[in-house]
């Protein structure tokens, strides 16, 4: 039993777990609590949608529908391994369950059949939505997958609880079957594993033992941003790391934009033909006055590639041709030489 993280803890532990988030919207302040309190929180519970497309997905749990305000969670974990929050307190995802079973929750036992539906799961349940049809055909990506692995664990990490903390809808409210495509059985598993390792783990990084390095790099000099032009920021030079090496980085690039521009940024590894791998694109929302947007990514660079950041800007108003500067910029992280 535990008070609920803060917004910005819960963003924090699903980026320290090596995660893609997405902010919707003000997400932070969109909840019920009107309708009673969100807390004290017990576990994770996991959702499927029974609906197609990320887009229609994610809109759908953040608004709800007819006879089911939004937010439908907290986060939903779409086809891409994204996590998109879309509301934080409480959010009508779990509804009425069965006491014994939140009581199994609690002291981390085997689950018993859930047979009631006599209490409110909305106030003591964290809600993931996952994007997937639910009729036991629609594929389950592995990147999907994974990604519902890590936010179960990134809330468990946090609070102290073990994988007997995390629960599917079915195992909740009798008659419900979600999620229907893998087994809860086989998600503990996983999330059981994970918690083994540090925050971020990969399946084949160095044993934990290997001391990492601090990656450490800064640039209080003005760069120019071209609008709708990606740009490789120089941070003390452009490569951030060479060598095989694995690493979780975040880059912090200082900017003062109008509100509801649009800032992305994403890390590359650039390889001796010119060719590259882009990491996945983290996009943030520019606010007013002068805003330090941050960007993560865990991965990994073999002996012949070059580790590096890149940012585009897109204008609130899309006629405004004006570049812009980019004034410090911050990449932080840890890095393990990779024998």
């Amino acid at each position: 039993m535990a008070n609920p993280m803060t917004a910005g803890s819960f963003l924090q532990a699903l980026r320290d777990e090596g995660l893609v988030v997405v902010e919707v919207d003000d997400w932070r302040n969109h909840n019920r609590n009107h309708k009673g309190p969100f807390g004290p929180v017990n576990g994770v519970m996991i959702h499927h949608t029974v609906t197609k497309g990320s887009a229609r997905t994610v809109e759908i749990c953040r608004k709800g529908y007819e006879g089911l305000p939004g937010p439908l969670c907290h986060g939903v974990i779409t086809k891409d391994g994204r996590v998109h929050l879309v509301g934080y307190g409480r959010a009508n995802h779990a509804g009425l369950g069965d006491d014994d079973v939140l009581r199994a929750v609690i002291n981390e036992t085997p689950l018993p059949a859930d047979n009631e539906s006599n209490t409110d799961g909305n106030r003591h349940f964290y809600g993931f939505e996952c994007e997937n049809l639910g009729d036991g055909d629609d594929p389950w990506p592995a990147a999907q997958l994974d990604a519902i692995e890590r936010a179960a664990a990134a809330v468990c990490r946090h609070h102290g609880w073990n994988e007997r903390s995390v629960i599917g809808h079915l195992e909740w409210q009798p008659g419900k079957v979600d999620p229907r495509g893998f087994t809860m059985t086989s998600m503990r598993a996983r999330v059981e594993e994970r918690l083994t390792h540090p925050a971020g783990w990969n399946p084949g990084d160095p044993e934990e033992d290997d001391m990492p390095r601090a990656l450490s790099r800064h640039n209080a000099d003005a760069q120019q941003i071209t609008p709708r032009k990606w740009k490789t920021l120089s941070v003390e030079g452009a490569d951030l790391l060479t060598g095989a090496s694995h690493y979780q980085a975040t880059a912090f690039v200082q900017v003062a934009v109008l509100p509801g521009s649009t800032l992305q940024g994403r890390f590359y590894h650039l390889r001796p033909d010119g060719s590259r791998w882009n990491a996945p694109t983290v996009e943030r929302v520019g606010t007013d006055g002068s805003s330090f947007p941050d960007f993560s990514n865990s991965g990994s660079i073999v002996a012949n590639e070059r580790l590096r950041f890149e940012f585009i800007y897109y204008p609130a108003d899309s006629s405004d041709q004006a570049p812009i500067e980019v004034g410090d910029v911050k990449v932080r992280g840890l890095y393990w030489e990779a024998s």
